[in-house]
């Protein structure tokens, strides 16, 4: 089946699958937002001790994604790693940082005789929450406002600053950085919403029902602010076109703008996608429902989704150097050849059994709500 496909279907199809799962990443990154509410929500022992747990039955989830996706992209799209990798290291290195220690915190923080105690590793969840999102966020801004890379005719990355990738959020002579890190602190703060919204729908307790609701405002607020502000700057900006007979890179007003009124089904899956996650904020904030998560979830995946495509498609650079436009990646010149994609193609039907399969364990390991009881009961697994 596969094999009739050309090499264009193979990467626009293999665009979709990375994307779709990248979408679905940010979705279960609420777990990293929930870890930043620990000490606020949770004022007593056991108020703690209900959140990290309720969290700590899917942080495997968020992990388990990052993982396939980072596999599916270096797999199918193999010079952008090599470009990303090779020269914004310290950016990745950060990141990779962040998810050990969330690791590492899950695993020792009940241990009995802990010798650094639980506030240790409860510091190393925030630090996940907080570098795992903004910097994830930033990075992938880059995909509208470039970076400073070159690469020569062997494709060998030469980066133009000795930040390393760093300067994505730090180089504030660029009005492109505070685009990067707007995206960055909203994916922080719409992880934290998603985060208390998960609380809400997981944890049995009067108290903790009344903070949550109220932090909810600051973050839902913050959120939906930042992300218009970078919603409406990529719109309005020059984007990384290449011309699909000569695949000269060149800029070109409104692109990502245009890019979403050429694919009206794109446009269509982003409107449907912010609709959702508002839908879910609202019916959490009035109390209408403590299912709100599901709502806003399903939203982030389909927002997140089709900015993607429009990163990517109709002959969009992907992954655009600002500082030599012809250095630029496009889903053409990045993926691996024909053979790999096609390869690659027939394991990526197994996906939709491992969704599958993960909304089985998430249905299952929450048939119950946590509460005060469950917490003091010395038999039950405790993180």
């Amino acid at each position: 089946m596969f094999e009739n496909f050309s090499h264009s279907v193979l990467q626009h199809y293999w665009w979709i699958i990375v994307s779709l799962l990248a979408a679905i990443l940010v979705f279960l990154m609420f777990v990293q937002g929930g870890q930043t509410f620990v000490y606020s929500l949770g004022k007593t022992k056991t108020q703690r001790k209900m959140v990290v747990n309720a969290l700590g039955r899917k942080w495997e989830f968020t992990f388990t994604t990052l993982v396939t996706f980072g596999g599916a992209f270096f797999a199918s799209f193999p010079l952008f790693y090599a470009t990303s990798f090779g020269g914004a290291y310290w950016v990745w290195l950060l990141i990779l940082f962040a998810f050990i220690i969330q690791a590492v915190a899950y695993e020792f923080r009940s241990k009995p005789n802990n010798i650094f105690g639980s506030g240790t590793y409860e510091a190393f969840l925030f630090i996940n929450g907080l570098l795992g999102t903004v910097l994830i966020g930033t990075a992938v801004a880059t995909f509208f406002t470039g970076s400073d890379f070159r690469l020569d005719d062997m494709n060998r990355v030469t980066w133009g600053n000795s930040w390393r990738g760093l300067e994505l959020a730090f180089s504030f002579g660029r009005y492109e950085t505070y685009i990067n890190l707007s995206l960055g602190l909203a994916v922080f703060f719409l992880a934290r919403s998603l985060g208390l919204m998960y609380f809400l729908n997981s944890i049995d307790d009067e108290t903790l029902d009344k903070r949550i609701r109220k932090k909810l405002w600051y973050s839902a607020l913050l959120f939906l602010v930042l992300f218009l502000f970078f919603l409406v700057n990529i719109l309005v900006m020059k984007g990384y076109a290449v011309d699909p007979e000569t695949r000269i890179v060149f800029l070109e007003q409104y692109k990502y703008l245009n890019n979403l009124l050429n694919m009206p089904i794109v446009l269509i899956i982003f409107l449907t996608g912010v609709v959702a996650v508002l839908f879910g904020l609202i019916v959490s904030l009035t109390k209408a429902s403590t299912k709100g998560i599901w709502s806003a979830g399903f939203g982030t995946i389909l927002t997140v989704f089709a900015l993607l495509l429009v990163a990517g498609f109709n002959n969009t650079a992907f992954y655009p150097s600002y500082s030599n436009l012809q250095s630029s990646l496009t889903i053409a010149n990045a993926s691996s050849s024909k053979y790999t994609l096609t390869a690659m193609s027939y394991v990526s039907l197994v996906v939709p059994f491992v969704i599958a399969y993960i909304w089985y364990a998430w249905k299952a390991i929450n048939k119950k709500k946590i509460d005060e009881e469950e917490m003091s009961d010395e038999e039950s697994h405790a993180y």
